[in-house]
């Protein structure tokens, strides 16, 4: 089981194939998975094209500035910030800069985990 991972190596692997969403290749790729748990390295340029996901999600952000919008919410970040978007709700980066790039955490069932109120 594949316990480390490096940004340079996660790095060398982004653009990915290209795809219908991804015509320049995707701006993503895997670090580490185990179960229901996937770390992925993201760095979209110039415009954020993701749809929602099936998981909950942390995003860790690594280089650079923008906004991370959730439903009508604009949320600022900078590098070291922590946002968490929950499965299946609309989410995208705006206003990011050119050396903007985060690792996600994917983790539990399709459709997140319910809070219990834990808030």
């Amino acid at each position: 089981m594949k316990v480390k991972a490096t940004f340079e190596e996660v790095f060398s692997r982004i653009p990915g194939p290209v795809t219908a969403e991804w015509s320049m290749g995707e701006r993503f790729a895997v670090a580490l998975a185990h179960g229901s748990m996937s770390i992925e390295y993201y760095a979209p340029i110039g415009l954020d094209p993701q749809i929602p996901h099936e998981q909950d999600e942390v995003y860790f952000i690594h280089k650079g500035t923008g906004e991370l919008v959730i439903g009508e919410d604009r949320h600022s970040f900078k590098a070291g910030d922590c946002l968490f978007v929950a499965a299946n709700v609309e989410h995208r980066f705006e206003n990011f800069s050119s050396d903007f790039g985060t690792w996600v955490v994917f983790w539990g069932p399709k459709g997140g985990e319910n809070d219990g109120g834990s808030g």
